[in-house]
C-alpha cells in the first residue's frame, strides 16, 4: 500500500558528525511505524478507527444524540489500541491480558454496531442516519474480521500451551508408573 522509499537521502549535517544517530524530533516520533501500519493488524485498526470516526460524524450531522456514544468510544479505543500495538505496550505492561482486551473490544463493538446500524437504517428516514447505518455495517464487518483473527491466534496459542501441558503430564505419569514398578 505505502510506496516504498528509495534510498534515503543522506543528511548533510550527519557527515559533519554532531547529529549522527539522532532521531527525528517532534510529532513524528508519536506516529506508528510504517511497518506496523502495513501489517494486517495495523490496517484493521486503521479501518476500525476511520469507520468509527465517519460513523460518528454521520450521527453528529443527523443529531442522533442516542447513537453518538458508541462510534466515539470505539474510535477512541481503536486509536488507543493502534498506538498501544505500534508502541509495543503489550510487551512493556505484562500484567494486562492484551489479546483478551482486544478480543472483547472487537466483539462488543461488532455487536453494538450491528444493533445501532439496523436501528438507524430501519427506524429513521433521514439520509445521514442511512449513511451512518451503512458505515456502521462496514464497521461491523471490520470488527468481526478482527475478532475472528484474534480468536484464531488465541486458540492456536492455547492449543500450543495445552499440548505442552499434556506432554509434561504424560511424562510425569510415566515416571510415577516406572517408579512404582521398580519398587515391587
Amino acid at each position: 500500500m505505502w510506496p516504498r522509499d528509495a534510498e534515503p537521502e543522506p543528511d548533510p549535517e550527519s557527515t559533519h558528525g554532531p547529529r549522527s544517530g539522532r532521531t527525528v524530533p517532534g510529532l513524528r516520533a508519536l506516529l506508528p511505524a510504517r511497518a506496523f501500519l502495513c501489517s494486517l493488524k495495523g490496517r484493521l485498526l486503521l479501518a476500525e478507527s476511520g469507520l468509527s470516526f465517519i460513523t460518528f460524524v454521520c450521527y453528529v450531522v443527523s443529531s442522533a444524540s442516542a447513537f453518538l456514544t458508541v462510534p466515539l468510544l470505539e474510535f477512541l479505543l481503536a486509536i488507543y489500541f493502534l498506538f498501544a500495538d505500534a508502541m509495543q505496550l503489550n510487551d512493556k505492561w505484562q500484567g494486562l491480558c492484551w489479546p483478551m482486551m482486544d478480543f472483547l473490544r472487537c466483539v462488543t463493538a461488532a455487536l453494538i454496531y450491528f444493533v445501532i446500524s439496523i436501528t438507524a437504517v430501519a427506524k429513521y428516514s433521514e439520509g445521514a442516519y442511512k449513511a451512518a447505518g451503512v458505515f456502521g455495517f462496514f464497521a461491523t464487518i471490520v470488527f468481526a474480521i478482527d475478532f475472528y483473527l484474534i480468536f484464531n491466534e488465541v486458540a492456536k496459542f492455547l492449543k500450543q500451551g495445552d499440548s505442552g501441558n499434556e506432554t509434561t503430564a504424560h511424562r510425569t505419569e510415566e515416571e510415577n508408573s516406572n517408579s512404582d514398578s521398580d519398587s515391587d
